[in-house]
């Protein structure tokens, strides 16, 4: 497990104490639950922390809410709540408006830095497996930068497998980046 810097006080050892009593913590009380529109602002911090280390999506900045809102399906959005603060959240994009696609939707994972490596990411995940199932979609599908390597792990660790690498497919600060493709298909929805 790497300590970030930002972890350790002038008490070296103190500070891993309780880093990893905050861990053991964190990781048996997070509360996994829908996100309501009142929780933006929290969730908008996240998604921008994420923005901001250029290895989470090609986004520059997080929309406003209502631009956000049309483009994420309204059944699967959740928050994960820690120490009484949003930590994390995930959501759905639909792929398509094509009705063949209709079971086809796209996977935002998002967790506050000071909570990575806690196993919130994992419950979200966990979560949004079961409420897409529950949705009807049968296959979810990421694009992750390669060197975004813990997003990867996670989807990984939760049944996606890599189907590819899209070369060059966007730029970002006028550089082509690649994406893994990444892709779950359900094993109870859409086998008939």
């Amino acid at each position: 497990m790497n300590i970030r810097p930002q972890e350790l006080s002038d008490n070296k050892e103190m500070s891993m104490c309780e880093f990893f009593l905050r861990k053991s913590t964190t990781m048996n009380k997070v509360i996994i639950e829908e996100m309501p529109e009142k929780s933006w602002e929290a969730v908008r911090r996240i998604y921008n922390a994420g923005i901001a280390t250029k290895n989470a999506t090609f986004q520059s900045e997080a929309p406003a809410w209502e631009v956000w809102d049309q483009s994420h399906r309204k059944d699967c959005r959740l928050i994960a709540i820690a120490n009484d603060q949003i930590v994390g959240w995930a959501a759905l994009s639909n792929v398509s408006n094509r009705c063949v696609y209709a079971g086809v939707a796209e996977v935002s994972v998002y967790v506050d830095s000071d909570f990575k490596g806690m196993g919130v990411g994992d419950q979200l995940m966990k979560k949004l497996i079961i409420e897409s199932e529950r949705n009807g979609i049968w296959t979810l599908q990421a694009g992750i930068f390669p060197e975004n390597k813990a997003s990867i792990a996670l989807h990984l660790k939760n049944g996606f497998r890599i189907i590819g690498i899209r070369e060059k497919i966007g730029k970002m600060d006028n550089i082509w980046r690649d994406t893994a493709m990444l892709e779950r298909r359900s094993k109870i929805v859409g086998i008939e």
